[in-house]
């Protein structure tokens, strides 16, 4: 069967930034929906048509990948409204309440990523924002989606959704 929409890929990786740094490694095969929310769009455009068997890297600029950094989506917010236990890589989904930062979007995931007596340093962009990533794949398996699948979209957390929450300084699996 070749890849075409919908169907499940089944995919292993290596991801690496564009000076080769290790940043994820799929070396146990996952399966993705494809056609849906679970592959990056470049990704999914270099699968089409393909069978099991195939193998390509792809570079991925920032903006077929995460995004651009945006330092507009860095804030400071006093200390008091977070835990005690607050630290680095910390992720919160919104800013706390109480928060004096205005116009932030309420709908994003912020790390902490500095921690001060008086303040804490959130930042919303996405950990691999700004970044050009290389993408090594080989496609294992391919198959017919279920119902379930098509009618969501997704085989369930493709782990480009778990990047989405990853801390930055922290190596992805």
């Amino acid at each position: 069967m070749n890849i075409t929409s919908p169907c499940v890929v089944t995919l292993v990786w290596t991801l690496t930034d564009a000076q080769g740094q290790l940043i994820d490694e799929l070396d146990e095969p996952v399966e993705f929906f494809y056609g849906g929310s679970d592959l990056l769009p470049k990704v999914e455009e270099a699968l089409a048509d393909q069978a099991p068997g195939f193998e390509t890297q792809l570079q991925l600029e920032p903006e077929h990948a995460f995004g651009d950094y945006n330092a507009e989506l860095v804030c400071y917010e006093e200390r008091a409204l977070f835990p005690e236990q607050v630290e680095p890589g910390m992720q919160f989904e919104g800013l706390p309440e109480g928060a004096s930062t205005s116009g932030m979007p309420d709908d994003l995931i912020y790390t902490v990523t500095e921690v001060y007596a008086s303040h804490i340093v959130l930042d919303a962009n996405h950990p691999l924002a700004g970044i050009a990533l290389r993408i090594k794949l080989k496609v294992l398996d391919v198959r017919e989606a279920t119902v379930e699948e098509v009618g969501a979209g997704s085989v369930g957390e493709s782990p480009f959704a778990v990047l989405d929450r990853a801390p930055p300084d922290e190596p992805l699996h």
